[in-house]
């Protein structure tokens, strides 16, 4: 891509940012750790809240990853058994707590009406895409266990935000994200943030010294894109009119 002064011109970032795609299916190429150091070093150039940067990022990738990857899908296998099956084997899940949300239990809640439309619709495109038609339960949990395998990439991030600092320190945490993601782009990488994984905080802190302060906001996977066509999936976008709110007067 051509440079002007050795910076973007405004038409060639813009190119840049809508070029960016969530990824759900990595190759199995290791990232080297050089390339993870870099896109974390990137990250830290977003502003943040009178300069506190209020999170921490846990990098799993090898064995670590694997092991939280493993729990993880052991746990939606027995949560997304039990929920398709009555009440019987609900009370069973309630009774022995295994693969119930340890943490971020808000995940699960509805979306509001206003945004609810959105998420049915990006769900169902993106379903059609992969295949997976109406009404198959199944498939459409085989399709969510995928979150924990992290779709295949070879490194995960856990990213923390220090409880004190609430929306504020969410606030941060996105923006520190959005520069990691970029960077992770400009580097041939493809990223997916996942709030899937964000309900079992103790399979994380038991790999990871996270301190007591901070709680788990959500994970990115982190790899080199495959060429499945759901690489190639794009997300509706709002227009400008919806993203901004109009003068009382007007």
């Amino acid at each position: 891509m051509a440079y002007a002064n050795n910076k973007f011109t405004a038409e060639e970032f813009s190119e840049f940012l809508s070029s960016r795609r969530s990824t759900r299916d990595f190759l199995p190429t290791p990232v080297p750790p050089e390339i993870i150091e870099k896109i974390l070093q990137d990250s830290l150039t977003a502003p943040s809240w009178s300069n506190t940067r209020p999170f921490k990022v846990a990098v799993a990738s090898g064995d670590i990853r694997d092991r939280i990857s493993e729990e993880f899908l052991s746990r939606w296998s027995v949560l997304s058994t039990i929920m398709r099956k009555g009440l019987r084997n609900k009370l069973r899940l309630l009774y022995s707590r295994y693969g119930l949300p340890t943490s971020n239990r808000l995940i699960v809640k509805p979306y509001p009406s206003e945004l609810k439309p959105r998420a049915q619709r990006v769900g169902r495109e993106m379903y059609e895409t992969l295949g997976v038609v109406r009404g198959d339960r199944t498939a459409r949990d085989q399709q969510w266990a995928k979150n924990y395998s992290f779709f295949g990439a070879p490194v995960e991030l856990f990213v923390y935000v220090h409880k004190s600092l609430h929306i504020y320190a969410a606030s941060d945490a996105g923006l520190m994200m959005q520069n990691l993601t970029l960077s992770a782009h400009a580097h041939g990488l493809g990223t997916c943030a996942q709030g899937a994984v964000a309900i079992w905080d103790d399979v994380v802190r038991k790999e990871f010294d996270v301190p007591d302060g901070y709680r788990l906001l959500c994970g990115i996977a982190v790899g080199y894109p495959s060429d499945s066509s759901i690489n190639d999936f794009k997300a509706h976008r709002l227009e400008v009119e919806e993203l901004t709110v109009k003068p009382r007067n007007a």
